[in-house]
């Protein structure tokens, strides 16, 4: 069994380890999901996952302690996840005080670029499956074979734009409209 499926299987007894893996089959997932599965192995005394799940769902005692290991666990990677924050944060305020007006428009820049690219892509797409509609089925599939590049790019493109709001509405002092989450939980505090 995959290390993901196995500590789904985990999750059970451990519902915090959900945070860390589900939904999500990036290879961060999988390496923690395999912590996870090391670690159930180790409390357990199994040589599978599929027999520390069973060993752990099985005694309570020993889902006790395999929680318990996972905790001591989780403090250590999210403390890890907010170093990495701490340092990106730090080089975006960087970014914002620095002197070099590149260094300050690089996401503007970085837009324009984008949008000046993903429209000349458009335009030269159009304009070949007109001019040679024999082999619009090939262009098609070219285009498409370029959209990992695209979502890339997209996804920083998005990514920037949000970023540079909250930029802008905490420099004028003012703040950004809640989300959904937070509007219920502000309903719920009142």
């Amino acid at each position: 069994m995959d290390p993901i499926t196995v500590a789904l299987g985990l999750a059970q007894v451990v519902p915090g380890l959900i945070r860390w893996i589900g939904g999500d089959e990036s290879s961060r997932a999988t390496r923690i999901a395999e912590q996870a599965v090391n670690l159930a192995r180790t409390v357990a005394g199994t040589e599978s996952g599929e027999e520390s799940v069973a060993a752990v769902r099985a005694d309570p005692a020993l889902a006790l302690r395999l929680q318990q290991a996972w905790l001591a666990h989780e403090l250590a990677l999210t403390q890890e996840e907010n170093r990495q924050l701490a340092e990106i944060n730090a080089t975006m305020r960087a970014e914002a005080a620095s002197r070099d007006a590149f260094v300050r428009r690089w996401r503007p820049t970085f837009g324009y670029a984008v949008a000046l690219t993903w429209t000349a892509t458009m335009g030269a797409v159009s304009w070949a499956i007109v001019a040679t509609p024999a082999k619009a089925a090939e262009i098609i599939a070219a285009l498409v074979n370029t959209s990992p590049i695209w979502g890339v790019a997209l996804a920083v493109l998005g990514v920037s734009v949000v970023k540079r709001s909250h930029d802008k509405a905490t420099t004028s002092g003012s703040s950004l409209p809640e989300g959904p989450l937070a509007a219920i939980r502000t309903a719920i505090r009142r």
